[in-house]
């Protein structure tokens, strides 16, 4: 009993800084967050409780509107667009070819530089008027256009680089590949079936559970998008706020317009909404995901 005692003393020893770290760092900040997303708060004065204000303010919102329709073009394409080409290039990696590491290599890289300020910088330069595309588009004789800048097409410019950064679903889409057994594409090859047919029977059901998984981690880091908005836009949300993330909106609201009460409010509102996103698509994945059985 003393030996067991003596045991646990140590254990909660070894534990007391993450303890303190969890309560301090994160626990903390999280109860805090939620009181000053009722109060009006502007980081000079003391809170000032305002009830749920702060949330009707943003209902009735024009920008905040505005956001919630560009996060929603945002990940309603870039997602499937981002699911299905990690997919389809992981599918074509996951063969047996001289020089396969350094194409899987190439294909990483992006993803890597995911969400750093200086790619953010070079597709903005790339999309510009005198940028890269445009100046392809002139040698086949067709006038560009200030991609970023327009507010009909700055949105797709953003979606465009998410979509180039899909390695890391492409990676765990490999890992997966590598665990369906060779055996089962040898039998369907003797019945018959063609590689097309093999892959809807085969790859596509016994891969759904990482899918399951891409799915989820896209549909967060998609939602939660900020920096290729900010530098693309100059933290303005661009023309006619095309380019305006809810994560931009929730920045600007906080730290330019000193709105902490209200950027706290669109916070717990992000968190809301990403609980309901992951669990429709949790309960969902009883009809379409596959285990071993």
């Amino acid at each position: 009993m003393i030996h067991q005692r003596k045991n646990n003393i140590i254990a909660y020893g070894f534990l007391t800084p993450f303890i303190i770290g969890l309560l301090v760092l994160v626990l903390g900040p999280i109860v805090s967050s939620l009181y000053l997303s009722f109060t009006e708060y502007n980081l000079l004065t003391p809170a000032e409780w305002v009830g749920f204000q702060n949330y009707v303010d943003l209902v009735n919102d024009r920008t905040f509107k505005q956001s919630v329709g560009v996060t929603t073009t945002y990940v309603i394409i870039g997602v499937p667009l981002q699911i299905i080409s990690a997919l389809l290039i992981a599918v074509l990696l996951n063969k047996k070819m001289s020089g396969i590491g350094f194409y899987r290599t190439v294909y990483y890289i992006p993803s890597l530089l995911g969400g750093s300020v200086a790619i953010a910088i070079l597709w903005k330069n790339i999309f510009g008027v005198n940028g890269l595309i445009n100046e392809f588009l002139g040698v086949i004789g067709i006038e560009g256009k200030g991609w970023v800048s327009h507010p009909d097409y700055a949105i797709y410019t953003l979606i465009a680089l998410a979509v180039w950064q899909f390695g890391s679903s492409m990676v765990i889409f490999l890992a997966g590949l590598k665990q369906i057994p060779r055996e089962l594409y040898e039998s369907a090859s003797v019945d018959g079936a063609t590689k097309l047919h093999q892959f809807k029977s085969i790859t596509l059901p016994l891969l759904t559970p990482v899918i399951l998984f891409n799915l989820v981690m896209v549909v967060i880091s998609s939602v939660q998008a900020f920096t290729s908005a900010y530098i693309v836009s100059g933290g303005t949300g661009g023309p006619s706020n095309s380019t305006m993330f809810y994560t931009l909106l929730l920045y600007l609201k906080g730290f330019s317009y000193f709105e902490m009460g209200t950027a706290a409010a669109m916070a717990w509102m992000l968190l809301i909404v990403l609980s309901i996103l992951t669990g429709i698509i949790f309960f969902s994945s009883k009809y379409w995901v596959h285990y071993d059985n």
